[in-house]
């Protein structure tokens, strides 16, 4: 009888155990949210059982430090040694841990949330747990586009940059038929204030130019059109530029031609103290030594 019953004990325990083994489920995809915004990071468990009476921990693994974003343990909301910065901005629905939700509430995202999140539920014989990556957008400044004047073909160079964004965005050039221009050159770097991008292109003809800049569903544009105008000034500006060179050359070579004729005629010294001039011929070379009363110069002039 005996043997009886504590088979029955150990049928029913067993029974119970597997009652309690669930699944913690989280996010597929990365969860995103933008800067200054409430989010909710989801977490479930299937099947879908009470677990109010469960221990429910989010933490971040991915820091070094202290990791805990919140904790709910014998029903309530145990935060003592919470990360400072989650202070007052985390929250369990307690309403729907009886459903088996323990997604968490994020108020006022900031760009150091960022990052992989671990949701852990545990009850008295059972525990698993799920990730949720999160990452926070962060839409940048207004694209600048600026002339960087013309190559020698005569093609425009225009650079167009933007900063502060979050993760890294994309930039694109369009004409005014909406056709996507490749980009020359292509300039990604990031610092305290997000990801800046900077990319030129060069063109060659009149049209309405379009910079823009996108992120997942934020998109910032700029437009600068190149009028005819600009292209006729840039030649006006090269002709006139040959012209001095070749004026330049000219009046180099009517130097130096003065100079071959008239070297060893003129001859003139700024001196501050007073020098004594001694000069000697010697065949068809003439000799000048000049002394002062600080140092003394020797040429020889032919």
């Amino acid at each position: 009888m005996k043997f009886i019953c504590l088979t029955v004990l150990i049928i029913s325990g067993a029974t119970d155990s597997r009652s309690e083994q669930y699944e913690v489920v989280g996010p597929v995809y990365p969860v995103f949210a933008v800067a200054g915004e409430d989010v909710i990071l989801p977490c479930s468990v299937k099947p879908n059982i009470n677990v109010v009476d469960m221990r429910v921990e989010w933490n971040r693994p991915d820091l070094k430090d202290s990791q805990l974003v919140h904790l709910y343990e014998d029903h309530e909301d145990r935060n003592t040694d919470q990360i400072q910065s989650y202070r007052g901005r985390t929250k369990l629905i307690h309403q729907e841990l009886q459903r088996g939700n323990a997604s968490l509430k994020l108020s006022s995202v900031q760009v150091s949330d960022e990052g992989r999140y671990k949701c852990f539920i545990q009850s008295k014989s059972w525990s698993d747990d799920a990730t949720v990556d999160f990452i926070v957008e962060v839409v940048g400044r207004l694209p600048v586009i600026t002339v960087d004047g013309f190559d020698d073909s005569g093609g425009l160079h225009l650079q167009c940059e933007s900063e502060g964004w979050n993760p890294e965005p994309v930039l694109e050039w369009l004409n005014s038929e909406g056709v996507s221009l490749s980009s020359e050159t292509t300039d990604t770097h990031r610092n305290t204030d997000g990801f800046s991008v900077k990319h030129t292109i060069t063109i060659h003809h009149s049209d309405k130019i379009h910079c823009r800049v996108r992120l997942r569903h934020h998109m910032l544009e700029a437009v600068i059109i190149s009028s005819s105008n600009m292209f006729h000034l840039w030649r006006a500006s090269a002709i006139l530029f040959s012209v001095v060179v070749v004026l330049s050359g000219f009046a180099a070579i009517l130097i130096a031609v003065f100079v071959h004729e008239y070297r060893g005629k003129i001859l003139v010294f700024e001196l501050e103290s007073r020098v004594l001039f001694i000069s000697q011929s010697t065949n068809s070379v003439q000799q000048w030594c000049f002394v002062s009363k600080s140092q003394s110069y020797y040429f020889i002039i032919y």
